[in-house]
């Protein structure tokens, strides 16, 4: 059972949400939160596989908390779900490590199955979103933006980042080349370690930036 914390500072979406989620029987609404504050008071206190975060709260945004979240729990998963299509919340959200930015106009069984993707390690990306996100990450002569060495990568390893950009499960990776998914985490483990990045989301941003896809 995958234990989640809903924030958002509208009761009655929570609610619904909730209603939405546990229709899954994988997954349990176990904690609630009006602002990014409560949230960090919750996940200090109690143990959540994953976050569903609105962006726009008093108190302290979606996209603060996720960065204190994911630097101080990483392996807790951050799935972001606002009413904004803004570029610049998408971009912000990855940056910081969330495993999903939707919107609130997304299907339910969208929200259901961006949970599954985050706990398999997938990143999901509402359509609309995706459209405006993908080219900025494509530029290379971003202002402040510091190309990351690829040095030391072997062949395998180039390749499995190359489907880490994809969208690529492990266990998708792990059966295009023909490998265990244990073998695989041990991949990206020693990936991210050569490359000096936190998690596989920045892992998917960089295969993109460098075009590995």
């Amino acid at each position: 059972m995958w234990r989640v914390l809903l924030v958002e500072d509208q009761e009655i979406v929570r609610q619904g949400l909730k209603v939405i989620l546990e229709q899954d029987e994988k997954i349990t609404v176990t904690h609630e939160a009006a602002n990014g504050a409560e949230a960090l008071e919750l996940v200090n206190e109690n143990p959540f596989d994953l976050i569903m975060m609105d962006v726009r709260m008093p108190k302290m945004n979606g996209i603060e908390a996720t960065r204190i979240i994911r630097k101080k729990f990483p392996k807790i998963k951050v799935l972001i779900l606002t009413t904004f299509n803004d570029d610049e919340y998408a971009f912000q959200a990855l940056k910081e490590g969330a495993s999903a930015f939707l919107l609130k106009t997304a299907n339910p069984n969208k929200l259901i199955e961006a949970v599954h993707s985050a706990m398999r390690g997938g990143l999901t990306l509402h359509d609309e979103v995706a459209a405006k996100v993908m080219p900025r990450l494509l530029q290379k002569d971003k202002i402040a933006e510091k190309p990351v060495p690829s040095i030391g990568l072997t062949d395998r390893e180039t390749l499995i980042t190359k489907l880490v950009g994809e969208g690529k499960t492990n266990k998708e990776i792990a059966s295009e080349l023909y490998l265990s998914v244990g073998t695989v985490k041990n991949h990206i483990t020693n990936i991210l370690q050569k490359i000096g990045l936190r998690d596989r989301t920045q892992l998917a941003i960089y295969a993109v930036k460098h075009d590995l896809t």
